[in-house]
C-alpha cells in the first residue's frame, strides 16, 4: 500500500550492528510502505556482512569503523539529519520490530510536538515481565520529575521536530534514552506525546540488550532521570 506523501522532510535513522539477515526485509517494507521518506543506516561497527548488504541494494548508509553503540550511531544519524536541513528525524530499528505503517502518524504527531514515542501500552496493559516492572520504574521516575505520565518509555520508535534535532545533533551526551527525553521536558520544555502502535518480534540479528545489560539499563535509566538530568543545565538556544 502507498500512502500519501508528508510535508515534512522526514529521515529514518536506522542503527545497525550486526543486522545482516533482518535489514533487507526491513528496508523493504519500509521503502513499500513509505517511499516519501528518506532513510539512513548507521553501520555501527558491525562484525558481520551489514555494510556488504548496503553495498549491495544501494542503500545510503554511514559505516563507523568502531562500534560507538546506540547513543554515538543515533546521533551520527541525528548530526546527518541536521547537516541536510530535516524537518523530522525517527529513530527506527533495523531488526524489522517497528512497523513503517505507523511513521506517517508520528510525523503527522511532530508537527505540533518536539518528540513523539510510538507507544504499545497506550490502549494494551504492559505484561507482568521484568522488563515492564523496569519500564513501569523508568515511568514513574519521569512523572516524578517532569509530571508527564509516558507508557512506554523505553519504545525506541521516536520521532523528533527540527528544534529537537538541532539539539541532538550539537548537544554533548544525548543518547535515543528515556533520561534525555526526561531531560528534554525538563530543561528545553520539549512537549513529547505518544501516538499508539504495534510492534512486531525481531527477525534476526544482534540486539544491543541482553538480560544482564538489560536490566542494568533500567536501573541506570531511572538513576540518571531521578538524580542526575535534574543537575544539568537548562539548555540554551532552544
Amino acid at each position: 500500500m502507498v500512502v500519501t506523501k508528508v510535508a515534512l522532510k522526514t529521515l529514518i535513522i536506522i542503527p545497525a550492528y550486526n543486522e545482516e539477515e533482518s535489514l533487507g526485509a526491513t528496508i523493504e517494507s519500509l521503502e513499500a510502505i513509505c517511499p516519501h521518506v528518506d532513510f539512513l543506516i548507521v553501520n555501527d561497527g558491525s562484525k558481520d556482512g551489514t555494510v556488504a548488504v548496503c553495498r549491495k541494494n544501494n542503500y545510503p548508509f554511514v559505516d563507523l569503523s568502531t562500534n560507538l553503540g546506540l547513543a554515538g550511531a543515533f546521533q551520527t544519524g541525528m548530526k546527518y539529519a541536521y547537516r541536510h536541513d530535516y524537518d523530522c528525524a525517527i529513530q527506527f530499528d533495523a531488526d524489522g520490530q517497528h512497523l513503517p505503517e505507523y511513521i506517517d502518524s508520528l510525523v503527522e504527531t511532530i508537527k505540533e510536538n518536539d518528540i513523539a514515542i510510538g507507544s504499545r501500552f497506550i490502549n494494551e496493559k504492559k505484561p507482568k515481565t521484568m522488563r515492564m516492572l523496569g519500564s513501569n520504574m523508568i515511568s514513574f521516575a519521569i512523572k516524578l520529575t517532569t509530571g508527564k505520565r509516558l507508557t512506554d518509555p523505553t519504545s525506541g520508535m521516536r520521532a523528533f521536530n527540527k528544534r529537537m534535532i538541532r539539539q541532538l545533533a550539537l548537544g554533548l551526551n544525548f543518547g535515543p534514552e528515556p533520561d534525555t527525553v526526561s531531560y528534554l521536558i525538563k530543561r528545553a520544555n520539549a512537549k513529547v506525546v505518544e501516538v499508539p502502535v504495534k510492534m512486531a518480534e525481531r527477525a534476526a540479528g544482534e540486539s544491543y540488550l541482553n538480560p544482564w545489560t538489560s536490566a542494568m539499563y533500567m536501573l541506570r535509566m531511572t538513576i540518571s532521570i531521578l538524580f542526575i538530568q535534574l543537575i544539568r543545565k537548562r539548555i540554551g538556544g532552544c
